[in-house]
């Protein structure tokens, strides 16, 4: 026999989960403010920004593989996957930390080679780590309702550290930046706080989790059979596409949203709606234990022109705990009843529509942006544990298709679908923020051309990119009947009998 018990607990389902939550203190920083640090913090145009991230997703379409590659082939008395988790977790964060540190580098030049390098290892060491984390999911169990409650409680986590990342990272910044506004000082702070939490977290998941599902007992190493196999392989290869783009959408939206609030929403507007929430420090409330704990995040604001900060976080926020509850109550109660497939179709088809729906609301109606982002956000919800059960699924049927397991190669593949997206996606924000003449610098007023090209990347344009994902799904093969009969069959065979 090559299965342990199917059957997974709630602490080591936890534990599992944290190494979500540490990857999310990277990815998420990624998302939403590595592109907004390189144009404002580092001072570089637009596109250099862009080529900043398309030159490490080149550099990373050779690592992905190769660590796919490697971590299948890895024996350890602690299995296959899991002693990367430990082994890479150390570098990976000081890499986090670099990629968030300001040199106080003069020359533009020298600022783009330094970014370029920071950002490239940053994701070397992301290939490292969370392409065996990911894969180690797969093998932790072939149950599927037990897969399913695996991925959910990884998201939970993974959106806890979404709230805390994108709605309270530009409050701390400003907080740790202290009276005299060294933003510099302020991001080393920050990131440097969250990389120490991640590095804790990935201990624990090492600790805590096991490898149930081993290769076939009689299959031998063959590198290029795996290779041909992933890539005839048809739900891969949707998986693949769905993953590409709904990363590069997740990844120009974030960003965009980002500059959607400093330079298109009225700044009196967002004042107003923050003073009805009480997160203004003159709406009487400044005695308060809830007030002094908000001010303690940075999340009282003083005046409008500081309302940007602030509004930007709890609009995050807002989505985080949206998605968190949509995740819980959602995502394995909609995928066990009509299957993966039909949830994520019907889900990413209404994201599209409401994050088309940014480009309808002016400057002051903050309220209706305030309630897009709740629809959206509870559209997205029951998608986010999905893929990464659908690519359980795909490992799962290669070996029934072609009786070999290659599980890190196709979580690898991935893997580099998503590190990709995030570079086009940072990329094709970068290079429309410049075609629209978006002025680099914090305090740079920008043209009415600009203000729309920031409006159109956080409402249009990414609403196109998801519908690509829709029309991938369309073409995803692994229905729920199909994957109940295949689980059956891949039981038996991995039971010997």
């Amino acid at each position: 026999m090559n299965v342990l018990s199917q059957k997974v607990s709630l602490a080591e389902k936890i534990g599992y989960s944290l190494g979500d939550c540490s990857a999310n203190f990277v990815f998420q920083m990624m998302m939403i403010y590595q592109t907004k640090f390189y144009t404002d913090v580092f001072g570089l145009e637009g596109a250099i920004a862009g080529s900043v991230m398309l030159i490490a997703g080149i550099v990373n379409a050779f690592v992905d593989p190769a660590v796919g590659i490697l971590s299948d082939r890895t024996n350890t008395r602690w299995g296959k996957y899991r002693p990367w988790v430990l082994w890479t977790a150390l570098p990976f964060m000081i890499f986090y930390i670099l990629a968030f540190y300001n040199p106080g580098i003069e020359d533009k030049g020298l600022v783009a080679v330094y970014a370029t390098i920071s950002y490239t290892l940053m994701m070397t060491m992301y290939s490292f780590n969370n392409t065996p984390y990911a894969s180690l999911g797969g093998v932790m169990t072939s149950d599927i309702k037990e897969r399913n409650s695996i991925t959910s409680i990884r998201f939970v986590s993974a959106t806890i550290a979404q709230f805390v990342v994108q709605g309270l990272t530009l409050p701390l910044v400003n907080k740790f930046a202290g009276e005299g506004g060294d933003k510099g000082h302020g991001w080393l702070c920050t990131v440097s706080m969250f990389a120490a939490i991640g590095l804790v977290f990935f201990v624990i998941t090492f600790l805590s989790s096991r490898e149930r599902i081993t290769p076939p007992a009689n299959q031998k190493t063959d590198t290029r059979k795996d290779v041909k196999d992933v890539f005839k392989s048809l739900p891969w290869r949707m998986v693949f596409i769905l993953t590409l783009f709904v990363f590069t959408t997740l990844a120009m939206w974030g960003s965009a949203m980002n500059y959607y609030f400093e330079n298109y929403v009225d700044s009196h507007a967002l004042y107003a709606f923050l003073d009805k929430l009480g997160l203004v420090a003159a709406s009487g409330s400044e005695s308060g234990i809830s007030h002094s704990i908000l001010n303690a995040f940075g999340l009282i604001v003083s005046s409008p022109d500081k309302a940007y900060e602030v509004g930007f976080g709890v609009f995050n926020m807002l989505g985080a705990l949206v998605q968190f509850v949509g995740v819980i109550l959602l995502s394995g109660f909609l995928a066990n009843r009509y299957g993966k497939k039909r949830v994520y179709i019907i889900c990413l088809s209404l994201t599209a529509v409401f994050t088309a729906c940014f480009y309808l609301p002016d400057r002051e109606d903050v309220g209706m942006m305030f309630l897009l982002n709740f629809l959206k956000s509870l559209a997205y919800a029951p998608t986010v544990p999905l893929l990464w059960a659908m690519i359980a699924d795909v490992a799962d049927h290669i070996e029934y298709v072609n009786y070999r397991r290659a599980t890190g190669f196709v979580f690898s593949g991935v893997v580099f679908a998503l590190k990709a997206g995030l570079g086009i996606g940072g990329g094709i924000l970068g290079f429309l923020l410049s075609g629209f003449g978006y002025v680099s610098g914090a305090s740079a007023v920008q043209s009415e051309s600009a203000i729309q090209g920031i409006l159109l990347s956080a409402s249009l344009i990414p609403a196109i990119t998801f519908s690509v994902g829709v029309v991938a799904l369309y073409f995803y093969p692994i229905t729920k009947q199909y994957n109940e009969q295949m689980q059956a069959e891949l039981k038996i065979r991995r039971e010997g009998k």
